[in-house]
């Protein structure tokens, strides 16, 4: 994937590819409900989908080009935020059964109070809070959009925990991720060994929360495993991934932020659900504070926000 020369460039091409992972992440919940089989099974499926298209595109790449496959070097930095990947994975369809859908996508709406921090610290990152502190603007929405939904099941603390640790996990995915991105792994091999190492840690929870139902599946469940790697596993996960090396993680976790409002909105129009009059200005105003961010945050600042040397030179000896 060839890296956009201009350092403002980047930066447009990066936040542009966060959206874009945030309306395939969006839709996947709609796609995700479809067929009627639980999460977690789908959840597993897809994680083997993708590996496998991952590596196909690999391998293709490698005949036509003659790029070489993941190193060891490259399996060393990916794992440890795959098995995270599959725990966030595992745990967050797990618990959302637990627990009220308003609880579990607040929960996951938290994550920039986490990644912010811990951006700063790990990568000396400079959070441009002058386009940070319009995202108060989308968070008000969002909290006028989960209060004002219909009621979609009964709350509860074990679910909420386990939203919380998959919350947690996400994070750890997500700075381990940055990461490997900034000492050079590519998207292609990240992107493969992700999604392969992350069967590991999501294979025993989909063994024990639904493991009757991983096999035979519906037509429907197929088609939605088929969609989902693509959408998720590839483009949205791809996305976001790419992202990493030109936008600051604190600003990425903010534009993921309106995820929710977005989820609700594909889920009226594809599978039909309620949608409530008074959810409209909260997902007005989630729109305008992730514009009001995206704006500022392409404005000039003192402190370049991320790490723009080229790829190559990032390479640890």
């Amino acid at each position: 994937m060839k890296e956009p020369r201009s350092p403002r460039r980047a930066l447009i091409v990066g936040m542009l590819a966060v959206v874009g992972s945030v309306v395939c992440f969006a839709i996947s919940f709609s796609i995700l409900k479809w067929p009627g089989t639980p999460g977690s099974v789908i959840a597993w499926w897809r994680l083997i989908g993708s590996a496998v298209l991952w590596w196909m595109l690999l391998v293709g790449r490698r005949l036509r080009t003659g790029a070489a496959l993941p190193d060891a070097r490259t399996w060393r930095l990916t794992v440890p935020a795959a098995l995270c990947f599959g725990v966030n994975v595992s745990l967050l369809f797990l618990g959302i059964t637990k627990t009220s859908v308003a609880h579990g996508e607040f929960i996951n709406a938290m994550a920039p109070i986490v990644l912010i921090p811990a951006g700063m610290v790990m990568f000396g990152e400079h959070p441009n809070w002058k386009a940070l502190r319009w995202s108060v603007v989308s968070l008000v929405g969002l909290v006028i959009v989960l209060t004002n939904g219909p009621s979609r099941g009964v709350a509860s603390v074990e679910g909420d925990v386990l939203v919380a640790l998959s919350v947690i996990a996400f994070c750890a995915y997500q700075l381990l991720a940055r990461r490997a991105r900034v000492r050079g792994v590519s998207p292609w091999d990240f992107m493969t060994v992700a999604m392969t190492a992350a069967v590991v840690t999501a294979t025993p929870v989909a063994l024990v929360s639904a493991g009757d139902e991983i096999w035979p599946l519906s037509i429907e469940a197929w088609a939605a495993v088929a969609m989902l790697s693509v959408l998720t596993g590839m483009v949205g996960h791809g996305m976001l991934y790419y992202a990493q090396h030109h936008v600051p993680i604190s600003t990425i976790s903010i534009i993921q932020a309106g995820q929710p409002s977005l989820s609700a909105m594909f889920a009226w129009v594809l599978l039909g659900e309620a949608l409530v009059a008074a959810q409209l200005p909260g997902m007005m105003l989630v729109t305008l504070g992730l514009v009001l961010v995206f704006s500022f945050s392409l404005r000039p600042t003192p402190t370049a926000p991320v790490d723009e040397r080229p790829t190559e030179d990032l390479r640890a000896p």
